[in-house]
């Protein structure tokens, strides 16, 4: 089986990614077409030269490698993406072979915290469009997905991660709350930048409320509407149980 979870970015993608890492039974593989998205968009993030040194960049070089066998000959491979790195979302027939799980968050959230470390172009850079797309083609090829808010989780981990098994036929496993502290051996090389929330966690945990703005600078605040409305079309199938 390989679980592929789409997420946007400044979600709880990595956590997720932990939580999976801690089953005795899965694989993980991290972002994997980030070095991809880096030299086709030419973009300099940090360490983005040993980033595309040290990964496949090639598409569908990349695509065959997550269709085939499982390494380690686990039962799972457990795949985080990030929606945002698929720049041809005419070309998602290849998914049709995962157990595709949409992660979604409210906008007003992402760009906040987008803002504080990024600037903002366009509301590809956050992914809902990709996400969108993602669904309207398993719709039209009639195969399962399953939507979910990352604060439902965050709210009550043990309830959704079992929605989340269920789904996909295998059992939850309690080592799936708890992970040790740290890095983990399968996080890609830019851990050192990113993850510093991540390895100093060992759960999933609440977040303070913040007084987050919904109004922004005039181009931001078209960013803000078109994401609503991705966002609202998103959360309708969270809604959804086994959703087809």
């Amino acid at each position: 089986m390989k679980v592929a979870c789409w997420s946007g970015p400044r979600n709880i993608s990595t956590a997720l990614m932990r939580s999976w890492s801690s089953r005795d039974d899965t694989y993980i593989s991290d972002e994997p077409f980030y070095a991809h998205y880096l030299k086709k968009k030419k973009l300099k993030h940090p360490m983005y030269k040993e980033i595309i040194n040290e990964y496949p960049n090639n598409f569908n070089e990349i695509v065959n490698n997550l269709l085939g066998s499982n390494p380690e000959n686990k039962k799972i491979w457990y795949q985080k993406h990030m929606s945002h790195h698929l720049l041809n979302t005419e070309n998602l027939q290849w998914i049709s072979n995962l157990e595709n799980c949409v992660l979604i968050r409210h906008p007003k959230q992402v760009i906040n915290s987008y803002l504080a470390k990024n600037k903002l172009k366009d509301v590809n850079e956050l992914g809902y469009p990709q996400q969108f797309k993602i669904i309207e083609f398993l719709k039209n090829e009639k195969k399962p997905f399953l939507v979910i808010d990352s604060q439902d989780i965050i709210e009550n981990p043990k309830k959704f991660l079992t929605h989340w098994c269920n789904f996909l036929g295998i059992d939850f496993q309690n080592s799936m709350l708890r992970w040790k502290k740290g890095n983990h051996e399968n996080d890609g090389i830019w851990w050192k930048h990113w993850y510093d929330n991540v390895v100093n966690s060992t759960k999933f945990e609440k977040r303070r409320e913040k007084d987050y703005k919904t109004k922004f600078s005039k181009k931001n605040q078209l960013i803000y509407d078109s994401s609503m409305e991705y966002y609202e079309e998103l959360l309708y199938y969270t809604q959804k149980e086994g959703v087809h």
